[in-house]
């Protein structure tokens, strides 16, 4: 059964050909775009279903590129000591940060987890998020590690919510009993086979940073993952120049987030090495840091995708907001920010099943965001709520 969505303001397909269209239909047959025309009438009298969409824009469904989805509580009085002047790592050695949280994930149950999971996605859909990376990194033992992965499984199976691109991160801290070079030496032993005999997860993650672990222990990890056959990923250069970058361009990593601090030279290995860079402007934000140089990064040609960043520490559920704040407050004009957060996304971001997501072409999965206005422009521009008026995923209309 085919669904055509007509009346159609504009439609900012995200394609290299013909990114802007107007006066178009799109007709979605199971959940693919079967086509993008002028004229509908050849269905008028077929078993079709019609969507007028009352003269709004329609864009791609947005792609979260980097979300730490499954964690429990919260650590919202961090704030007051960073206003005192403690440093993240600071408050890591208090005793909170990272650890604080996987105190509080480890003794709620797998049920409760999973429910805020779902919620979560449903609260991510609602902001136009269609598909989503999702890390592990809040249990940081085998045991823990693997049972946030298979909720995330559980979580895949569910109708209804984004799509879920699986990534264990074990390596994204140590608990208290251990050092980084002694935690390093059990993922290798033990956590890491386990996660590749259990087949959760498609890629992998370090925390590469001053402080947490080196660019030998990283390498050291994403090579085991590698052989095991994960793809990789890295977080580098939150809070310094690392070398982060250097590893990722080195080991040709699909992409390298924060990255903040990462030098302008290193940026260009990274791109011939084919590493996207993965900004999460709503990281500085939460922290009341410095925005990275977007302007200086776009006049040198890198590319780079934008995502939430969600976690305990940057509560930040919405593309659109992160939209927001590249555009109202960073000088990005709305399509540079939508590139990043669907076609730049998605190639760091693909989907399972090898569909193309992150635009609207003939034969892509059928995601996309009928907006609140005519304007394709206001998707970033309302940050406080939604843009979203509905949104058709995987070819199915879901109104809110």
């Amino acid at each position: 059964m085919r669904t055509i969505y007509h009346n159609i303001g504009s439609i900012q397909t995200m394609s290299d050909t013909s990114p802007l269209i107007e006066g178009k239909s799109i007709i979605v047959k199971d959940n693919l775009i079967e086509d993008i025309k002028d004229s509908v009438e050849e269905f008028e009298s077929s078993d079709c279903s019609f969507v007028d969409v009352g003269g709004k824009a329609i864009i791609p469904g947005f792609i979260d590129a980097h979300n730490h989805l499954l964690w429990a509580g919260d650590r919202f009085n961090e704030h007051n000591l960073r206003l005192e002047g403690k440093t993240y790592s600071e408050i890591a050695n208090m005793g909170g940060g990272i650890m604080e949280t996987v105190r509080q994930t480890r003794n709620v149950t797998s049920k409760s987890l999973y429910l805020i999971g779902l919620q979560r996605l449903k609260e991510s859909l609602k902001n136009g998020t269609t598909h989503v990376e999702a890390k592990s990194g809040y249990g940081l033992s085998t045991e823990h590690e693997l049972r946030l992965l298979a909720i995330v499984d559980q979580l895949k199976q569910q109708q209804g919510v984004p799509s879920i691109h699986s990534t264990w991160m074990g390596a994204h801290a140590k608990t208290p009993e251990h050092t980084y070079q002694s935690y390093t030496e059990e993922i290798l032993a033990d956590q890491l086979p386990n996660v590749l005999e259990s087949g959760l997860a498609e890629s992998a993650d370090v925390f590469c940073e001053p402080g947490w672990f080196s660019v030998e222990q990283s390498e050291d990890i994403l090579r085991a993952a590698r052989l095991g056959g994960l793809d990789l990923r890295m977080h580098i250069d939150e809070f310094s120049d690392g070398g982060g970058g250097e590893l990722a361009a080195e080991m040709k990593v699909r992409t390298a987030d924060h990255a903040h601090h990462t030098p302008m030279e290193t940026r260009h290995r990274m791109k011939e090495s084919g590493v996207m860079t993965g900004f999460l402007p709503g990281t500085p934000y939460s922290n009341g840091h410095d925005w990275p140089d977007f302007a200086n990064v776009q006049r040198n040609e890198i590319p780079f995708s934008m995502a939430t960043d969600f976690n305990p520490n940057c509560y930040i559920n919405s593309i659109p907001f992160i939209g927001s704040l590249a555009v109202q407050r960073n000088s990005m004009t709305p399509f540079d920010a939508l590139y990043c957060v669907t076609r730049q996304a998605a190639k760091s971001t693909p989907r399972a099943d090898g569909l193309e997501h992150g635009r609207l072409e003939r034969g892509d999965v059928a995601n996309f965001n009928i907006l609140k206005s005519k304007h394709w422009e206001s998707w970033c521009m309302t940050p406080s709520a939604s843009p979203i008026e509905s949104v058709c995923l995987e070819g199915v209309h879901i109104e809110f």
